[in-house]
């Protein structure tokens, strides 16, 4: 699966409205109100996962198991529960991939604001922005997770790392328009500090470009982390998505035991999925141009 592309594109603040009408009809969209559940079933798996299922350790019995009664998701070589592993899993999965989105939210947001407001840095960050959009980051994820000591923050980290550009460039873009508005130049006129203008005035503009860029990016994240697990480069100490596909590789298993990868594949898939949608449709409701406004 591709992973989803944020796309540069400066949009107008939106109109005021009740924010409660906004996200009235911005959930009332069908595919939006699946999306969330998809998502609030994840958040409920990651939170509550040692009340849900045992973690699993050890050998089991039933060795290879299909999905039955007793296995719901089957069972892998060494006899662990496969519906275990990613429960486990999403706990992992979704961990790094907000706190990875995170991360390159305030970096973004804060090199690509101060880009757009203070002229004489925007030339720099410009510079730099498109010199890591240039790299080739796959490889470059994989050199440093095979050199540093894998686990749950490094993962963290280096993918939080290279996710920030993206982000910068769309809030930077996005803070040129609201910067070029009339009442920030009245701010100046009155007095007001870069730094007020930044903070108070152009930052609450972009916020909800800010929820976009979380939900895209820890999209991004998630197949990201699920990818370097599968190398082999993931915490060998957590469960995750990819050190599942990884141990049915390893095993040899893949070809006789569909059920090893098949489930945590749609996990991937279905949290991926639903981030996106919810991400391009709240982009999509809270754009006017997109609504015939």
């Amino acid at each position: 699966m591709s992973a989803p592309v944020l796309t540069e594109q400066a949009l107008p603040p939106a109109p005021a409205a009740p924010r409660r009408s906004f996200l009235s009809g911005y959930l009332r969209q069908p595919v939006v109100a699946l999306s969330v559940l998809v998502l609030l079933v994840m958040a409920v798996l990651a939170v509550f996962a040692p009340l849900i299922a045992d973690e699993p350790a050890g050998a089991g019995a039933d060795v290879l198991q299909p999905p039955s009664g007793a296995h719901w998701f089957g069972t892998d070589d060494l006899g662990q529960d496969i519906f275990a592993q990613v429960v486990w899993g999403t706990r992992t999965s979704m961990v790094i991939g907000l706190a990875a989105s995170l991360l390159a939210i305030v970096l973004g947001t804060a090199i690509g604001l101060a880009a757009a407001y203070f002229r004489p840095f925007d030339a720099v960050a410009t510079v730099i922005t498109d010199v890591m959009l240039a790299l080739p980051t796959l490889p470059l994820m994989i050199m440093l997770a095979a050199v540093v000591s894998p686990s749950v923050t490094t993962l963290t980290l280096i993918i939080g790392f290279f996710a920030w550009p993206e982000v910068a460039r769309l809030i930077r873009s996005q803070g040129l328009v609201i910067s070029a508005m009339p009442y920030i130049d009245g701010a100046r006129v009155l007095g007001a500090t870069g730094w007020r203008i930044v903070t108070r005035e152009i930052l609450p503009a972009v916020v909800s470009l800010m929820v976009v860029s979380v939900l895209l990016t820890a999209s991004r994240a998630v197949i990201s982390e699920a990818g370097l697990s599968f190398l082999g480069l993931g915490d060998p100490d957590a469960w995750s998505w990819g050190r599942i596909l990884l141990n049915a590789q390893r095993s040899g298993t893949i070809a006789i035991a569909w059920w090893q990868t098949l489930f945590p594949s749609l996990a991937i898939l279905f949290l991926v999925l639903a981030a996106t949608l919810a991400g391009t449709r709240f982009n999509d409701t809270r754009d006017p141009r997109r609504n015939g406004g």
